[in-house]
């Protein structure tokens, strides 16, 4: 590989390579999409590559899908390889890594997915260890999922951390005076994100909360997020939810339009995420922005996005511990301190532009390394 060179400097180009089409509504795209307008905005040619196929998979369609984009690129190329396209498809990596610039963009570890079986978990990381050792280093958005991309063999000094942006947002109104808490959870309904784990604290809480009626305080909870990535374990959670009583409190809405989203967060008291695992958590520095309290989990980057007072984390997959945390934020004293510091964190936020630079520095850095070689 030591003869490939890197695009001028002067004519920035960038293909990216993803799964599927790049407006899906998830942390992952969304990231990738609004690098795609940033870099744009800063003068890059961005091409981007939506795959068929199964992902993470891999299967035959997947396999072909990549190998004739790839294919289609000239010598040199600048690729960014999502993570998710990347993981499972080390063959037509490999095929043409001698003459690429291949970059991987790793929004978190295919192998760390939750509810896959120990062979599942070992073959996803065998053929992500073998397809990130095809690329000329990595991208990924915290400095966790930094360290766990060194531990699959990619050396240190060829990682780059380019954290997401957050827009800036008025701060959430949440409920009328006297009405319920309103807990708000955005996030697709799959395993990792623990909705199952959500709904058993939810009804804890409900136990907790009827030892009298004088001291019980009203809540309800609203899960926004795709209902279609996972749907057998959307109606393990559905059932969960009739299981346990819950209808009439907790309301799985499926996706919804960006204005629906907005009107979400604004009448929100409460954010919470139950995450196994998060790569870093866009969706938490959203809340943050809107100051909105936290509670979340220990999960991945999730203690590195919220800070210290703004929320609190339990461990993941702990649906007691998660429950005496919604108990605790139904205190409207609670609520606002950790409010307080929300609104505080919230103006240290790093913004999509500044996103867009860190990530811009890392391909430049990528590219210039490549042409010293």
């Amino acid at each position: 590989m030591g003869q490939l060179r890197g695009r001028p400097l002067s004519a920035p180009a960038l293909d990216l390579v993803i799964p599927g089409a790049l407006a899906q509504k998830t942390g992952g795209y969304r990231y990738d999409a609004r690098m795609v307008e940033g870099l744009r905005a800063r003068g890059w040619k961005v091409r981007v590559h939506e795959l068929e196929g199964a992902f993470p998979e891999g299967d035959a369609a997947a396999r072909r899908a990549m190998n004739r984009a790839l294919s289609d690129l000239s010598d040199g190329a600048l690729v960014l390889l999502d993570g998710l396209a990347m993981g499972a498809l080390p063959e037509p990596i490999a095929a043409h890594a001698g003459r690429l610039l291949l970059v991987s963009l790793v929004h978190h570890p295919l192998h760390l997915e939750t509810g896959l079986s120990d062979e599942e978990r070992a073959r996803l990381r065998a053929r992500e260890v073998e397809a990130l050792a095809r690329c000329r280093g990595a991208v990924v958005t915290s400095a966790l999922t930094a360290q766990q991309v060194a531990e699959l063999g990619v050396p240190r000094a060829r990682i780059r951390v380019a954290p997401p942006g957050t827009d800036p947002a008025p701060l959430a109104r949440g409920p009328a005076a006297g009405a319920e808490v309103e807990f708000l959870c955005v996030a697709s309904v799959v395993p990792r994100k623990g909705h199952d784990v959500l709904v058993e604290a939810l009804a804890e809480l409900r136990e907790m909360n009827s030892d009298s009626s004088r001291r019980r305080r009203r809540w309800r909870c609203r899960c926004v997020g795709s209902l279609h990535r996972s749907p057998d374990f959307a109606r393990r959670v559905r059932a969960l939810i009739e299981a346990h009583g819950l209808s009439d409190r907790v309301e799985l809405t499926g996706e919804c339009s960006d204005e629906e989203l907005r009107a979400h967060y604004d009448r929100a008291s409460v954010f919470v995420l139950a995450s196994h695992h998060e790569g870093f958590g866009m969706v938490l520095t959203e809340a943050l922005a809107r100051g909105l309290p936290v509670v979340a989990t220990t999960g991945g980057a999730i203690p590195d996005t919220v800070p210290k007072g703004a929320g609190l984390l339990v461990p993941p997959g702990d649906a007691p511990a998660l429950a005496r945390a919604l108990r605790a934020f139904l205190s409207p004293e609670v609520r606002e301190r950790a409010a307080a510091e929300a609104r505080s964190a919230a103006r240290t936020l790093p913004d999509w532009e500044r996103a867009t630079e860190t990530l811009e520095g890392a391909l430049r850095a990528f590219t210039q390394e490549s042409a010293r070689t």
